[in-house]
């Protein structure tokens, strides 16, 4: 039960999903998220994890009932394992109703067992591809062998696994319905992502820019696909696919908009907190975290950025041929910074 009054946003929106990043740092350096040699913040910079387990317990009491942990790669924080058993103390409370992963899969094989007693039913592995020679491209060096290995200890903990698979028109398009075979084959979901314009240093993405309509229209043209209404509080739109049984999300921040729906933020491993992927404005909660011992400077922060945050993104990415909106907006800032 929220002990304070509940988080609704100037749109009438209520606020109960958070994604929490706890490190801009990870182990791979994909084509479309960061640079080959990116820069990464000091660690005086970061939110400890007394200041993120403090902040979490502070928003639980406000009402969030869904905590998402994410990065960079969150696994490769030295102590993020022991922060996520005590979130998973206010899962087994009652006081949270999920707790979740975002992780790239290289780190999870050892991780499994920590993270299934904490709780945690469900996590989101980003893979691009199932080819080790592609996969090892994207990713700038990544081990395809260690993500499998990974997926099938977290199956073997209980935990269920969806697989974000970001569309890249020139890597990895042909191979997509490969990965939703074999993705439905072993019981997991997939999410299909239309590339987004976060981070100004990378180059590319609109050659890469697929749109997930004509993913779809792809699939249907030799499978049943039709949409359900499943939500999982996030941004996809789900469907079923006939011929393997298996869940299907599309999440097309450019190709379409899911704003109405929104009823998440980002906070980032140093304490800012986004309101939208697609926008610069953000609210910084480390100050209040380390300057204030009550919760006073907390709730006004968070009052501000409610009043703040919009009611839809302006992603875009130029086509060729197609004209430009008369507003196009692209966060300089990666999505490494921001949190998955």
């Amino acid at each position: 039960m929220s002990l304070r009054s509940p988080l609704i946003d100037g749109f009438g929106r209520r606020l109960s999903y958070v994604r929490l990043s706890v490190t801009d740092r990870c182990d791979l350096r994909c084509t479309y998220c960061m640079s080959e040699h990116q820069t990464f913040l000091p660690r005086k910079d970061l939110l400890s994890f007394e200041e993120m387990e403090r902040l979490s317990l502070f928003l639980i009491d406000s009402g969030v009932e869904r905590l998402r942990i994410t990065g960079g790669e969150p696994l490769v924080r030295k102590g993020v394992l022991d922060f996520i058993t005590k979130l998973g103390d206010q899962v087994h409370k009652g006081r949270l109703k999920e707790l979740t992963l975002t992780t790239n899969g290289t780190l999870l094989e050892d991780a499994a067992p920590v993270l299934a007693g904490a709780g945690i039913k469900r996590i989101n592995v980003s893979c691009d591809s199932l080819k080790p020679e592609v996969y090892r491209r994207i990713t700038r060096g990544g081990d395809l062998n260690k993500v499998l290995a990974g997926i099938a200890a977290a199956q073997a903990h209980g935990i269920h696994i969806k697989l974000n698979v970001v569309a890249l028109a020139q890597d990895n398009r042909a191979e997509i319905p490969d990965i939703i075979r074999f993705a439905h084959d072993r019981g997991i979901d997939v999410s299909l992502i239309e590339t987004m314009p976060l981070g100004d240093e990378i180059s590319g993405r609109e050659a890469q820019f697929v749109s997930l309509k004509d993913v779809l229209s792809d699939l249907r043209s030799f499978w049943q696909v039709d949409g359900i209404t499943d939500t999982t509080g996030g941004p996809a739109r789900y469907y079923r696919v006939a011929e393997t049984g298996g869940k299907l999300g599309l999440i097309t921040p450019l190709s379409h908009n899911f704003c109405d729906t929104c009823n998440r933020v980002r906070i980032t491993c140093t304490g800012q907190l986004y309101m939208c992927l697609g926008q610069d404005d953000q609210v910084d909660l480390r100050g209040p975290l380390r300057e204030d011992a009550t919760d006073a400077g907390l709730q006004a922060a968070l009052a501000e950025a409610l009043a703040h945050k919009p009611k839809a993104h302006d992603f875009f990415i130029a086509e060729a041929g197609l004209p430009q909106p008369q507003r196009s907006h692209a966060p300089a800032r990666t999505m490494s910074l921001t949190g998955g």
